[in-house]
């Protein structure tokens, strides 16, 4: 659930879908917080720091394959550090960078 999403809608009038879309958004911030308390929880238990290993895990599960948009706002009131934030955004951006170079090579006939 993006802000731009339910922007479109209400902006369509469809206010229905934009009331069912804030309870989706408030579950899923509620579920994200819990998933990042755990996730903090266990890298104290294991003495890792969270964001470095956040990091490290997208980098090696998604291989830097993040895609946005994301809801920044949301993600922080779930638990989001800014920091983690600028991660995604960053990964985001460079998994954009290697479709668009993709399909450029594609147009041009050249392998990637």
């Amino acid at each position: 659930v993006t802000p731009g999403m339910m922007t479109r809608l209400g902006e369509a009038g469809d206010r229905e879908s934009v009331a069912v879309l804030e309870v989706i958004l408030r579950d899923e911030v509620g579920h994200v917080e819990i998933g990042t308390r755990w996730f903090r929880h266990l890298c104290a238990r294991r003495g890792l720091e969270p964001e470095a290993t956040f990091e490290g895990l997208l980098n090696e599960y998604l291989a830097g394959r993040v895609k946005g948009p994301f809801h920044v706002e949301a993600r922080l009131r779930a638990g989001f550090t800014a920091t983690e934030m600028a991660t995604l955004e960053a990964l985001a951006r460079r998994s954009v960078d290697r479709e668009t170079a993709r399909e450029g090579a594609d147009l041009s006939g050249e392998s990637s």
